[in-house]
C-alpha cells in the first residue's frame, strides 16, 4: 500500500491540489481513496471529494497527528482491507505535523516502508509565514520528500525565484515544484513524481 501526505499551513490550496491529483491518477487508471482531516471545520472537504466519485474518508474535530491517531489508524486498516486501492492520499489539518502523521501510518499497515510526504508552502504568503510562523512552517516542511511552491500564478517570476531559492537553502536536497491550480502549472510533473515513487 503506497501512501502520499499532503501537507501544509491553512489556506495553503491542500484540498484543491488533493482533487487535481486524485484525477491525473484516476486518468492513469490509478485508483485513489482519500482520508481528510477537517479540525473542527465544516465536513466541506470530505463532501467535495466523495462528490467527485472517490472513496474518502472525514476524521473531524481533531488533528490526526494528535487526539486521533487511533482513529486515523482504524481508518487505514479499514481502506487497506475493503477497498485497498493503488494510493491512500492523506489530507491533514493545517496544523498537523506531516512527519508525525507519517509515524503512524508506519505502525497501521503492512507495507508501511511506502510514504510519501508532499509539502505545501504558498508562494503568495511565503513572506507573512516566514515572518510570522517561521519555526512551525519549516517544522511542517522539514520531512518532505516533495515541496510544492502553490499559487504560483500569482507571484512573479522574480519572487517565484527568490521562494524557490530560499527554500532550497531551508531543505536541500528536496526536489521543489512550482504549481498552480489555475493554470495547472507542475500538477502532472507532481503526479509523475508521485507515482513514480509508488511500487509496482
Amino acid at each position: 500500500m503506497f501512501t502520499c501526505i499532503i501537507g501544509g499551513f491553512l489556506g495553503t490550496g491542500k484540498t484543491t491540489l488533493l482533487m487535481k491529483v486524485a484525477g491525473r491518477c484516476r486518468q492513469k487508471g490509478v485508483t485513489v481513496a482519500i482520508i481528510v482531516n477537517e479540525m473542527g471545520e465544516v465536513g466541506i472537504d470530505g463532501a467535495t471529494i466523495k462528490g467527485e466519485g472517490y472513496d474518502a474518508v472525514e476524521l473531524p474535530d481533531g488533528c490526526i497527528c494528535c487526539s486521533l491517531s487511533g482513529t486515523l489508524q482504524n481508518a487505514l486498516k479499514n481502506i487497506d482491507r475493503d477497498i485497498h486501492p493503488d494510493v491512500i492520499i492523506i489530507e491533514p489539518t493545517g496544523l498537523a505535523l506531516p512527519h508525525k502523521v507519517r509515524e503512524i501510518v508506519r505502525t497501521s499497515l503492512i507495507d508501511s516502508d511506502h510514504t510519501l510526504i508532499v509539502g505545501l508552502a504558498d508562494a503568495k504568503r511565503f513572506d507573512e509565514l516566514m515572518e510570522n510562523k517561521e519555526e512551525f512552517f519549516k517544522r511542517q516542511l522539514h520531512a518532505s520528500d516533495l515541496i510544492l511552491i502553490t499559487k504560483s500564478d500569482l507571484c512573479s517570476d522574480d519572487d517565484m525565484k527568490r521562494i524557490t531559492n530560499e527554500l532550497m537553502c531551508m531543505h536541500p536536497g528536496r526536489d521543489i515544484i512550482r504549481v498552480s491550480s489555475v493554470t495547472e502549472e507542475g500538477i502532472d510533473e507532481t503526479v509523475g513524481r508521485i507515482l513514480n515513487d509508488r511500487p509496482l
